[in-house]
């Protein structure tokens, strides 16, 4: 099969099973990719119209995938999805944690403007939601037998070169990269925590990427401008498959060796500095 979403599929996944949260750029590229490697996929997103239109599309391309609708930002809801998850799948070899977003519209900025609703709505979206998905994610892998390989399981989260390499001038959002740089940090303790139980954790950093959260930015000159300077390698904004394929290898065999890192994907964002 020749994928739209990436490079010729050769059954990387082939028997794994996969939760996704998220429906739209990134964990629709992830979801697609990971489906057309031979995984089984659950996606869980906060609409059943995305849920139901990222599936349907798994199921035209020939996967499998099932879907919960979900807010992760509730404790009850996120255990909820992922016991219906682990249901359908029968175990849950990898979870890519996607879901999250910008708290612009909240108040986040640079923190002497920042809003306290600003930090606190940006902080849920996008750290709470990891806890509360990988929490009901470790419980089920610990609970579960290893596989062939003496692994458990695979957990990606999301983090964001933001929080590595800020950018002050094109984006003063210090909650969001707040928030990021602490699922860089809960990424390293989890992965000392659970090494030796077979569950590794990595996380993921992209730049600039094609995304829902991106189009205004996309729509401005100047960052378009500042992207096509940043990360030469892709000449401007990241495709959401170029992180995706980051995603399948962090999530696949091919890289049982690897745990507690942090793979950034920023089409040259980090050696390119202004």
């Amino acid at each position: 099969m020749q994928m739209s979403t990436g490079g010729t599929s050769v059954g990387r996944l082939t028997g794994r099973t996969a939760i996704v949260t998220g429906s739209t750029g990134i964990a629709e590229a992830a979801a697609r990719r990971f489906a057309a490697e031979g995984a089984r996929v659950f996606v869980i997103s906060r609409t059943e119209a995305g849920c139901r239109a990222l599936t349907d599309r798994i199921a035209a391309e020939g996967g499998d995938a099932g879907w919960a609708v979900a807010d992760l930002e509730d404790e009850a809801q996120a255990d909820a999805a992922i016991a219906a998850a682990a249901a359908r799948l029968g175990r849950i070899d990898a979870c890519l944690a996607v879901a999250g977003g910008s708290g612009r519209r909240h108040g986040d900025a640079l923190v002497h403007e920042m809003t306290m609703e600003g930090w606190e709505r940006t902080l849920a979206m996008n750290a709470r939601t990891q806890v509360t998905t990988l929490r009901a994610v470790v419980r089920a892998m610990r609970a579960q037998p290893a596989d062939a390989g003496s692994a458990r399981g695979s957990i990606v989260t999301m983090a964001s070169i933001l929080a590595l390499r800020p950018d002050p001038a094109h984006f003063p959002t210090h909650a969001y990269a707040a928030a990021k740089g602490a699922i860089v940090s809960l990424t390293t303790a989890m992965a000392a925590a659970y090494v030796r139980e077979g569950i590794r954790v990595n996380a993921l950093a992209p730049a600039l990427t094609v995304s829902r959260m991106s189009e205004r930015a996309r729509s401005d000159p100047a960052t378009l401008a500042f992207a096509a300077r940043r990360q030469p390698l892709v000449d401007g904004f990241l495709a959401a498959e170029d992180v995706a394929d980051a995603a399948l290898f962090l999530v696949s065999p091919e890289s049982r060796g690897i745990t507690g890192q942090v793979l950034v994907v920023d089409g040259g964002w980090s050696v390119t500095g202004e």
